[in-house]
């Protein structure tokens, strides 16, 4: 065990695409991140799932998710189907740190279990976490947050205070729980899970109006000047080509609704830009208690940015899912659910999203979003800060890698054992391994990388990237010489496509992943569509 192990706080925004924040190349402001980031080490290459619940799953377990019960959220569709709870041939971070002495504490969204009414052993508090304030359920209001418990009870009534923001409720109690660890001498781990910047775009007014003027040049020239700041901060090279604008969207010239589609795109940098002040009193908590340079700090996101409209499903279907959509607002102002520009976003009253050609800027330079598995749905920025770590500074990574790998980084980092002693029954083998090494500037060879969400699949060995989009054929590009996946050369390559979707249907037995078409029938048999099965 290290001599001295560090703290760990892990910190996860929620549909947050690739170069939103500064240190990626972003015009929204986030110096609490960018600062970390430029004096840690950015990777350029890192991975998740697509999707919160199974992103959420895999990074705390080290496992891909259908692993662990959530193949893609948390609908029960057993026995064919997943269980969509997290199962326990697996353990999370928390159990294995608590295990080497830790405290534990997560604070924000947790999202990996069905039943969100009763306690039950697929809740934080029983999967390894001391301390827990937060929501058990996807997302939803900023100001009403449905879900919100402390330890195991409702915590509902801490929201009626009115100055009650989600965002700094998270961000606070993390930084209350450094304070006393910090305090108290012990080693702590802290996860972070923000809901921000996941739909409905909830901000205060004065950070909405502070981002006025960043966007009013609209999608087209902020994607140029974003691809431009990426490769001046050294994440992509020069010759990284930009991929065109979605074609499903408008130039910006030919927008309507120029002055509300502004409006969208500020209250979500405003969500951003509310979350980096909240992780700067977090830090702030680390260095008054003098343990900053001792804490392994990580910052990713849980998918790409969300193209996705609201509402999903159709509006009576959607507002009975009131643990997302509370029907008024604390005032008794009725929920204003939609995208339409008679629905300026931000007040509490409103339940709106961003939008397909704001999500395609913040996923600058990649294809497609949220729920695909091409580099728009998986690319994340990551920061891993640890001055005490050896870690090389200002470096950016260029291994790839993706979420099964960061807890066997974290247990090399903390010399915590896997699996834990005193689990109730035996659990699966890591599927990642340590990336310290490159953390510290060595070089490490690439392995082989998976994903399946929905039907969309990927594998990448090496250059090669195979990829599929439900239930298109499979597409192959060279990601070294492009990586945002505009020249497919499937066709000149048929032994590399064999070659690499034998070796994906090998890993998709192993692991568990259930077919789409399955999934699909078990839905189709209680009268519901793709769009249900998906979640």
């Amino acid at each position: 065990m290290p001599a001295k192990r560090p703290n760990i706080v892990i910190v996860l925004a929620d549909d947050m695409g690739f170069s939103d924040i500064g240190c990626y190349g972003g015009e929204i402001r986030t110096p609490n991140l960018d600062a970390l980031g430029r004096k840690g080490a950015r990777f350029s290459q890192f991975y998740n799932t697509a999707r919160c619940s199974p992103s959420r799953a895999s990074m705390l377990t080290g496992l891909h998710p259908h692993q662990t019960g959530i193949g893609i959220l948390t609908n029960d569709s057993s026995p064919r189907g997943y269980p969509g709870t997290i199962n326990r041939r697996c353990a999370t971070l928390a159990e294995m740190l608590k295990g080497a002495g830790y405290a534990t504490c997560l604070a924000g969204k947790w999202h990996l279990a069905v039943d969100m009414a009763t306690p039950n052993d697929c809740w934080p508090t029983r999967r390894g976490f001391d301390r827990f304030f937060g929501t058990l359920t996807g997302c939803g209001s900023f100001y009403k947050p449905g879900t919100l418990k402390r330890q195991e009870a409702d915590a509902s009534a801490e929201a009626d205070d009115p100055s009650f923001f989600y965002t700094d409720a998270i961000a606070d109690e993390g930084a209350a729980f450094v304070r006393a660890q910090a305090a108290a001498g012990k080693p702590f781990f802290l996860y972070t899970a923000f809901t921000a910047p996941h739909w409905p775009l909830h901000a205060p007014q004065e950070d909405i109006d502070a981002c006025n003027g960043r966007f009013d040049e609209g999608w087209d020239s902020l994607r140029e000047k974003r691809m431009a700041r990426i490769v001046e901060e050294g994440v992509l090279p020069a010759d990284t080509t930009m991929s065109e604008r979605d074609p499903t969207q408008p130039a910006w010239a030919d927008a309507a609704h120029k002055a509300w589609e502004v409006k969208r795109m500020q209250a979500y940098a405003a969500q951003i830009e509310r979350m980096d002040k909240g992780i700067g009193r977090i830090l702030e908590s680390l260095r008054e208690g003098g343990v900053l340079d001792d804490t392994l700090f990580v910052f990713l996101s849980d998918n790409g940015a969300s193209s996705e409209a609201l509402p999903l499903v159709k509006l009576e279907q959607f507002v009975l899912r009131t643990d997302i959509c509370p029907p008024r607002a604390r005032d008794g102002r009725p929920m204003r659910v939609g995208n339409s520009p008679d629905i300026v976003p931000g007040p509490e009253d409103t339940y709106a999203s961003y939008g397909r050609a704001w999500a395609n800027l913040s996923n600058t330079p990649f294809r497609y979003y949220k729920r695909w598995v091409h580099e728009g749905g998986i690319a994340t920025p990551l920061i891993v800060h640890w001055p005490a770590g050896g870690l090389k500074p200002g470096h950016v990574v260029d291994l790839p890698c993706q979420l099964v790998d960061l807890v066997p980084t974290i247990l090399e980092a903390t010399g915590a054992s896997y699996p834990p002693a005193g689990l109730p029954e035996p659990v699966l083998p890591l599927e990642g391994r340590s990336v310290l090494p490159a953390l510290r500037g060595e070089a490490m060879e690439p392995r082989p990388l998976y994903w399946e969400h929905t039907g969309n699949a990927a594998i990448r060995v090496g250059p090669w990237k195979l990829v599929r989009e439900e239930p298109n054929a499979w597409e192959l590009y060279d990601l070294e010489k492009d990586r945002t996946e505009l020249n497919d050369v499937a066709g000149e390559n048929p032994g590399v496509v064999a070659d690499l979707s034998a070796r994906w249907a090998t890993w998709a037995g192993r692991v568990g992943v259930i077919p789409w078409e399955v999934t699909l029938s078990i839905y189709a048999e209680k009268g519901l569509g793709p769009m249900e099965a998906a979640g």
